[in-house]
């Protein structure tokens, strides 16, 4: 074990030390730039396109459909238990850089979910499929490195975060009302496979209804808890912007500094949104886009990026730091982490049903991500053309088992794979997503020149032979 957690270490340090957060955050600048600013520009424009529907194109879920699906992968644990992990290791700073990489991960998962309808394909049940491996097969020509991104999208969001997602619900459920984490990762195995059997439809259907609930609920706790607290929200927003560059650190003689908060920040962050991530692109690709055009559906996917972050994340921090759950410890007197942190929190402003409420919301909110995850996994069975039923049988009965493993693991353990499976798979999407940023400027270019001429935006390849290779012409005819 001690072995392994070695190399997990160094592949982390690696990546997310001295790769990814450069990467990803010039990628998202370069791309904010060449779009215009979409983020504030095109804001209006991204809401409406999320309520549109196309009744007549069954092969695809509807564009509200695919943003749930993302969104209930995006808004899970680490929402809650990853905020209070940022916290807790880089300082309420961390949350100002969290902000920073949704800004700028708005304009990469409008790029990547462009790519992702863009390219994608029919599945061998007539539903839309894609995503990076797609892209990266079709677009930059490149089987091999696909077929690599798919095994990898198996293993990261089929296992290791669904492991991420049932040890939080676990710690929740034990920490409100006893229940032993083996009981809760096999009931949450059982309810995943209800779900996952019936596959990318069925997902959908869930996804659409319990998101929004989830969401809106949580949201409304937080608006309540702003609004009782009106008083403390300067302070909480001056230490976060304070921490964020090391300042608060500095004048209090306190360890950490800007460097510390940046770098959780941006991983805690590309944990709970995903931008740049190559998953959620897998499940744009199976929507039918309204109006039919590559980047509606990069609009879409751009707001749930938001939704995620600025909205959902924000939401908790602003009760951990109100609450000073931050800074309590407990029996033992070791700093608070991970979801206990939040539960704590909750409990300062909702009594004892605080607890009781985040346990519910780490319930419903991770639940759901496992659902999606499950759906990513799938996306990379399909381009390995590996979706047979008994193929499909194993990875479902797959995932149930991981639940169950993840469910009785320690924090750590579990969040620092998650962290490496994640930053292998963001390498290879940001330098897909490089290497066919002409393709996506040129779409978005296009999309916006038709709307300023006031026409409804519509995409015919015969009309781009420029962008004609590995494009399916029956999709986009």
């Amino acid at each position: 074990m001690g072995q392994d957690m070695a190399i997990i270490d160094f592949v982390n340090g690696l990546l997310w030390g001295h790769v990814l957060i450069y990467v990803l955050t010039g990628l998202g600048i370069y791309f904010t730039v060449r779009f215009g600013f979409l983020q504030f520009r095109n804001f209006g424009e991204m809401v409406r396109l999320t309520m549109s529907t196309d009744e007549a194109d069954k092969a695809g879920i509807s564009p509200f459909q695919a943003l749930a699906i993302s969104l209930a992968s995006r808004i899970g644990t680490g929402n809650l238990a990853g905020v209070a992990v940022a916290i807790g290791v880089g300082g309420p700073g961390a949350i100002f850089w969290m902000w920073i990489v949704a800004a700028l991960g708005m304009a990469t998962a409008m790029a990547e979910a462009t790519l992702a309808q863009l390219y994608k394909t029919k599945g061998p049940e007539g539903n839309y499929r894609g995503g990076p491996a797609f892209y990266i097969a079709r677009g930059l020509n490149m089987p091999w490195m696909g077929a690599v991104f798919s095994v990898c999208l198996i293993f990261a969001f089929g296992l290791i975060i669904n492991a991420v997602q049932s040890n939080s619900i676990a710690q929740a459920m034990e920490m409100s009302i006893g229940v032993p984490p083996i009981a809760s990762g096999l009931i949450i195995a059982a309810l995943t496979g209800l779900v996952i059997f019936g596959g990318i439809r069925s997902i959908s259907c869930v996804a659409e209804i319990l998101v929004p609930f989830m969401a809106g609920i949580y949201l409304i706790v937080a608006v309540w808890v702003m609004v009782t607290n009106l008083g403390a929200l300067p302070g909480v927003f001056s230490s976060i912007f304070l921490s964020a560059f090391g300042l608060q650190e500095v004048a209090g003689g306190a360890a950490g500094g800007m460097m510390v908060a940046l770098i959780n920040g941006v991983k805690r962050g590309l944990f709970s949104n995903e931008a740049g991530m190559g998953s959620a692109p897998n499940i744009a690709a199976a929507a039918t886009p309204v109006p039919h055009h590559p980047v509606s559906q990069g609009f879409v996917q751009a707001f749930g990026v938001f939704v995620d972050t600025i909205l959902v994340c924000t939401a908790t921090a602003v009760m951990i730091i109100v609450s000073g759950a931050d800074k309590m410890v407990d029996a033992n007197g070791k700093m608070l982490e991970g979801i206990t942190m939040t539960q704590k929190a909750a409990e300062h402003f909702l009594g004892g049903f605080g607890s009781h409420f985040i346990a519910i919301a780490v319930l419903l909110f991770a639940f759901t991500t496992i659902i999606a995850c499950y759906g990513y996994a799938e996306s990379g069975m399909v381009f390995l053309k590996q979706a047979g039923k008994r193929r499909m049988a194993v990875l479902r009965i797959g995932v149930m088992g991981i639940v169950v493993w993840g469910a009785m693991q320690s924090v750590t353990v579990v969040f620092n794979a998650a962290d490496a499976a994640i930053a292998i798979l963001a390498v290879m999407n940001l330098v897909a997503l490089a290497l066919l940023s002409p393709v996506v400027i040129r779409l978005v270019n296009d999309y916006r020149a038709q709307r300023a001429a006031g026409k409804t935006p519509e995409f015919h390849i015969s009309e781009h032979p420029e962008l004609a290779r590995g494009v399916e012409v029956e999709i986009w005819k």
